[in-house]
């Protein structure tokens, strides 16, 4: 082992509970969940024991959500299909499985939030390539008319989450991986905003349907210059759980934050 390795660390449900408290969670809160499950160490139980410290800290009037997009329900040309040859896309584009939020697996999202939106009482979006999943109080209102052409503009999940004063949690991942900040891409005084057609498989009226549909052009490729500023400025501390970099905040001030960030840096 060099000099600069970490020992790593094997945790329980209780050592979870204990220092995810230390970084500020409490009863009560609705945390939107980012993690990378590997970061923590050796959990006992895996994401399943995971899950269920979080949802013991935050308690029955809290909420969690989790991504659980489904992107490879766009059309081919995005890219998505990247190591397909292009003569498979009309196949793809007419064969592939319409959305159903009860089945459809989340893809890259890892296990843990794969795990959290087959979790009992789970809700989740109906958006069939960017929903967002949810348990708790407010879980029902989180998940509810998640407009096609609205990702993450006003009434979407994320600005859900802003309007009940959320949180964001950052479990050994970066700024890049904080959905949330896409809210202040549509908040920006731009009057360049970009916007695409977007095309998935949904079923309408019992029959699956490939739908178009245009959304806002959102970019992650400053996430992590943004919240590297975000943290210096703030002064944000960044937490220990077991061999994980955490950070914990609150949407409102990162927001409003982003919001003016973006004027002046992307303008």
């Amino acid at each position: 082992m060099t000099g600069n390795e970490e020992t790593r660390m094997i945790l329980t449900k209780e050592d979870l509970i204990t220092q995810f408290k230390n970084c500020g969670l409490t009863e009560g809160q609705t945390i939107f969940v980012h993690t990378s499950l590997k970061s923590l160490g050796f959990v006992v139980g895996g994401a399943e024991t995971l899950i269920r410290s979080l949802l013991e800290i935050v308690g029955k009037e809290g909420t969690l959500m989790m991504p659980s997009q489904t992107w490879k329900n766009l059309d081919p040309s995005t890219g998505v299909h990247w190591n397909e040859p292009i003569e498979w896309w009309p196949i793809i584009r007419e064969n592939w499985p319409a959305y159903d939020k009860e089945i459809t697996p989340a893809i890259g999202m890892g296990v843990v939030a794969e795990m959290f939106r087959q979790w009992p009482g789970a809700k989740r979006s109906d958006h069939p390539a960017r929903s967002i999943a949810a348990v708790g109080k407010h879980a029902e209102y989180i998940t509810e008319k998640h407009d096609l052409s609205n990702i993450f503009g006003s009434d979407s999940p994320v600005d859900k989450l802003y309007k009940l004063d959320g949180h964001v949690l950052l479990i050994g991942v970066g700024y890049d991986k904080n959905t949330s900040l896409h809210l202040a891409e549509t908040r920006v005084n731009f009057s360049s905003k970009r916007f695409a057609d977007e095309s998935s498989a949904v079923m309408i009226d019992g029959k699956r349907t490939w739908v178009t549909y245009s959304t806002q052009a959102v970019d992650d490729e400053d996430f992590s210059r943004l919240g590297n500023e975000y943290d210096q400025q703030k002064n944000m501390k960044i937490h220990k759980v077991g061999n994980a970099d955490v950070r914990f905040m609150e949407v409102k001030p990162l927001i409003d934050w982003t919001v003016s960030w973006m004027e002046k840096n992307r303008a």
